[in-house]
């Protein structure tokens, strides 16, 4: 090709290539170009621009225009990735200093100097605790206080999900931000005002609770709304890493303070989430047609004649790229509003049940560590309550790692439900040695700290995050995306009542020993893998339809 005339190009590809086409196909490293050729190719053809028709340099001036609009199409997404990955990193943050200050509400009193002028006796050892959890029952009421947020959050996820279809986004995303930052800072602040009353760390807890449903529905709605099917389990498995990034910044902003003035481990947080709030109120766009840009297609041409159990139109080997691909170009006209779905319309899309079903128990597992990591390992391994905060960090890392690999091998086999399937029953028999061989040492705990994050929050990040986006735009629903919003609330409402579960029976059970609260997360794990054995066992029918196929195409080719 590389002496090849501009008017050859006619013949081969059926249309003149013109200078900015050719840097456009080579960007998106298109099979149509040999890339060792594209600069002998774009030297030839800016030296002959020139001799070029009207009618030629016309084509030209589109395909000008078309790289142009594609460019822009691929800046306002990765725009949206990111300040959605940082909105939901703040909702994250806000959430865990609690986690990072049960250790400091109660702890071991006589290992620390009492002070001179203190009114306590000297042989107090709850001189240093926080009321009303300086009592032998301050994990019921730290579970509690966990559980008024956990429950408020999941009744919340189903109402939220359902305002998300039919509000603007921007103006319900600040808001909730704006509020979650206040509540937040408001718990901070009992410590400033000297609060020892239960009533109103759980008071602001369910206000708190409330107000983040407005998170979760809407960030995947906007993510949804700009991105097609094609690689959205690695797009969003990167994208995911946000929910672990944010617990990361949480424990260590909280850790800064959590030995001195506990309170502001959560106004710091708060101020950040409520700044986050007005940026978003700037700075979100919400649909690629408010910036003259047209949406994703959600399914490909073979999606009409496959039959997938979470998504029918999609199979194991089929088009896996093609819509984040094929869109990639801007329009203005207008297009009708669709109408927002109703929630048993949403219940009925094939798949919403059993994902729901199943992230009830993985979610229960993430947030019973997510809340009581830090309590553990300052119980068990006897680090201080910053050291345990610290640590407890590495089983979010191991998170980010696990939402990554479940996407992008979700985006592979197109196997969603087999991913998470075996990402649980591998993480079942790894936190039973986590709780017998972790503590033996700073570098086993370690380890398997990283490896439980990987395999406890990759399938519950690819449930909340690839598989309601592929369930609420299924298309069943006729290419209509304002199903988005309330799918994602179904999933992630059902999986925050296991999360609003997992923390309350910790603190139940805790008492009788940390080997029974594992012997229940090990129950909760098995009981979500073998809600999906029903979506697997359809995966796998179509995996092997799929290879009948490919076979018997291969067998036609060499025996004609």
């Amino acid at each position: 090709m590389s002496g090849a005339r501009p008017e050859a190009w006619e013949s081969e590809f059926g249309a003149k290539f013109c200078l900015p086409e050719i840097f456009f196909w080579a960007l998106r490293g298109s099979p149509h170009l040999d890339q060792e050729d594209v600069g002998n190719t774009v030297w030839q053809l800016s030296g002959s621009v020139s001799g070029l028709t009207p009618e030629e340099r016309e084509l030209c001036g589109d395909s000008s225009r078309q790289a142009g609009q594609s460019h822009k199409l691929i800046r306002f997404r990765g725009f949206i990735l990111l300040l959605t990955f940082f909105i939901y990193t703040c909702y994250h943050m806000s959430r865990k200093p609690i986690s990072i200050v049960k250790s400091r509400l109660h702890q071991n009193c006589s290992e620390l100097i009492n002070p001179i002028n203190d009114s306590h006796s000297f042989n107090d050892t709850t001189w240093c605790n926080w009321s009303p959890f300086d009592k032998d029952d301050y994990k019921e009421l730290l579970g509690a206080v966990d559980n008024a947020f956990l429950v408020a959050y999941a009744i919340g996820m189903f109402i939220s999900g359902i305002f998300g279809e039919r509000l603007p986004l921007r103006y319900y995303l600040s808001a909730g931000m704006l509020l979650s930052g206040l509540f937040t800072s408001l718990f901070g602040l009992g410590y400033f005002w000297n609060i020892h009353m239960l009533w109103y760390f759980v008071l602001i807890q369910i206000c708190n609770g409330l107000v983040q449903t407005t998170g979760w529905p809407s960030v995947v709605a906007c993510v949804g709304n700009w991105f097609g099917k094609g690689k959205r389990g690695l797009i969003m498995g990167i994208w995911n890493s946000h929910t672990s990034v944010g617990n990361i910044l949480g424990s260590l902003i909280a850790g800064i303070w959590v030995n001195h003035q506990w309170g502001l481990s959560f106004i710091v947080p708060g101020i950040i989430t409520a700044a986050m709030g007005i940026i978003t109120f700037l700075f979100l766009i919400e649909y690629p047609e408010d910036v003259d840009c047209t949406p994703p297609q959600h399914h490909g041409e073979q999606d009409k004649d496959q039959d997938n159990p979470e998504d029918p139109g999609d199979s194991p080997y089929g088009n896996r790229e093609s819509s984040v691909d094929t869109t990639a170009s801007c329009s203005k006209e207008p297009c009708p509003e669709p109408a927002a779905i109703s929630f048993l319309g949403a219940l009925k899309i094939p798949g919403v049940i059993e994902f729901s079903l199943c992230l009830l128990f993985a979610k229960l597992v993430s947030y019973t560590f997510l809340y009581w990591l830090p309590l553990y390992i300052f119980n068990v391994a006897h680090f201080g309550a910053k050291e345990a905060g610290d640590l407890s960090t590495l089983f979010d890392v191991g998170g980010i790692v696990g939402g990554i690999m479940a996407g992008l091998i979700s985006d592979y086999t197109n196997g969603r439900a087999t991913t998470c399937c075996i990402m649980l029953i591998l993480a079942a028999p790894m936190m039973f040695l986590y709780n017998y061989i972790g503590q033996n040492g700073i570098t086993s705990s370690i380890v398997m700290l990283i490896v439980c994050g990987m395999l406890v929050n990759g399938p519950y990040a690819l449930i909340t995050t690839a598989v309601s986006a592929d369930l609420g735009t299924h298309k069943s629903l006729q290419g209509n995306a304002k199903a988005l919003s309330t799918v994602t609330a179904i999933i992630d409402g059902t999986g925050s009542i296991g999360a609003a579960l997992g923390p309350l029976l910790a603190g139940l059970i805790s008492p009788t020993g940390w080997n029974n609260v594992f012997y229940m997360l090990i129950s909760a794990d098995i009981l979500a893998c073998l809600l999906l054995c029903r979506l697997v066992y359809k995966e796998i029918l179509a995996w092997k339809a799929a290879l009948g196929r490919s076979s018997g195409s291969s067998l036609a080719l060499t025996h004609p």
